[in-house]
Formats: structure tokens, sequence, C-alpha cells
């Protein structure tokens, strides 16, 4: 059975549980802090809103049923959806997108590995 760790990240006062496989948790998270950091670089007018990670844990017990845990795989492809969209002229979106589909083509091989669709 597979390992998993949850990250947890926050927006305003919303809180979102992102499940990862365990070896890939920490690049969520540092994946995370390097687009806060460099979204304000960004000129584009539809630039994502994105909520910045507070927390990683091996177990994650909710105990509020308005709350769920997401999948790591379906949020990287909510996360490159939302920068795919951004139509940027002057900051090089390029690396940043790059690095969201490496860890998305590195879950998906992870997930089929695992036979977790």
């Amino acid at each position: 059975m597979a390992v998993m760790r949850y990250v947890i990240l926050q927006q305003d006062q919303k809180l979102l549980f992102v499940e990862m496989p365990g070896d890939y948790a920490y690049q969520l998270s540092a994946l995370n802090l390097r687009l806060n950091k460099e979204i304000d670089k960004l000129t584009a007018e539809q630039v994502p809103v994105l909520p910045r990670a507070i927390a990683e844990c091996d177990r994650l017990d909710l105990l509020q049923e308005s709350l769920q845990i997401t999948s790591g795989l379906e949020y990287i492809n909510e996360l490159e959806a939302a920068f795919t969209a951004i139509r940027e002229e002057n900051y090089p979106l390029v690396s940043l997108l790059t690095e969201i589909r490496a860890l998305q083509a590195q879950l998906e091989q992870w997930y089929e590995e695992e036979g977790i669709v």
C-alpha cells in the first residue's frame, strides 16, 4: 500500500487538503512556494489566486463533513489548467509551466504504476 502525505494549503480563511504520494509531497510544497514567489511578477490580467502551503502531515482525519481531501493529481491538473490560461507577454511563464508539468508527469506515472485512476 502506498504511503501518502497531506499538504495543507490556505487561501484567506479556506483550507485545502491535498493528498500526495509520500515521496512527492515536498515537491508540491516547494512548487507552491515558488509559484507564490513568482506570481506577483506576472503582468497578465487573469492571474490565478494561489493558496499558500502551510503544513505537511502523514495522517489526516477530517472531522467536518464539509471538508474534503483533493487528490494530488486533481490539484496539479487544475493548477496546470489555470496557468495555461494565463496570457502573459512580459514574464517568461514557460518556466513556471515547465515546473508544474514536470510534477504533473511524475504524478501521472505514479498513479499509473499504483493502478489508481
